[in-house]
């Protein structure tokens, strides 16, 4: 938990530098060569994971249940053109688990959840304001769950996802996304030990999250000098 107060902090400064940074910039020319990668510290807040419990067991409802906690991670992308973004995005969540609905006794347990994805992303430029940028995001990828106390898996996982970037001037933003993000508990894993006797198996179907996320965009330029086309980028008008 303090490393991700540290990490929150830290994002919160660097959106504070993003204005300021905005201020100072307002009257220069902008740069000449095209921004064609971004880099984006994220911290946000996931809620869901109540994978399905193998085998079923008649007259119990008994469900793992995954809490809700804050979550953080990096995303750096290629930009093809100003519209469309391709990102490897990491993010991790340090939460815990209980079993409700069972006949054994209530356990907790420690979970930590590794994303890797891959994402796409198409950004819509509107014409009078072009440094808000509305986006929808489709990813793909793996999801890692391990533990402390338990044993661990790795199971295919997806998402899609809508929100909007907005930016100070050419190379600061800040980002806010909503994004739905299954994972597939297929094949049948034996999952968790929470006691003696007492052995979890998950699979079956989809076992969907819920994530907030915000964090500055940083806009990177190549180190080699790149032409600039006619279209390559868009413009930002000077600011007040």
């Amino acid at each position: 938990m303090f490393r991700l107060q540290r990490f929150t902090v830290l994002i919160t400064l660097l959106s504070i530098s993003c204005a300021l940074s905005a201020q100072g910039r307002s009257d220069q020319p902008a740069p000449s060569r095209p921004l064609r990668f971004d880099f984006t510290p994220l911290v946000g807040y996931r809620i869901g994971v109540n994978p399905a419990i193998q085998p079923a067991v008649e007259g119990s409802d008994a469900r793992l249940v995954f809490d809700a906690n804050p979550s953080y991670g990096l995303a750096f992308g290629l930009r093809l053109n100003e519209e469309n973004l391709v990102e490897f995005r990491w993010a991790r969540q340090d939460t815990r688990f209980h079993l409700e609905g069972a006949l054994q006794a209530s356990i907790r347990q420690r979970a930590i959840l590794d994303e890797f994805h891959g994402d796409f992303t198409h950004e819509y430029i509107p014409e009078d304001w072009p440094w808000v940028r509305p986006f929808i995001t489709g990813s793909v990828g793996a999801t890692h769950v391990s533990g402390v106390e338990h044993s661990s898996f790795t199971r295919f996982s997806f998402g899609l996802g809508t929100g909007i970037r907005i930016f100070a001037d050419r190379h600061l933003g800040f980002r806010l996304q909503a994004a739905w993000l299954p994972i597939w508990a297929s094949p049948e894993v034996k999952a968790f030990v929470c006691g003696s006797g007492c052995v979890i198996r998950l699979g079956g179907k989809l076992s969907s999250q819920g994530e907030i996320t915000i964090g500055p965009v940083l806009r990177l330029t190549p180190l080699s000098t790149v032409p600039v086309s006619s279209n390559s980028s868009v413009k930002f008008p000077a600011q007040p």
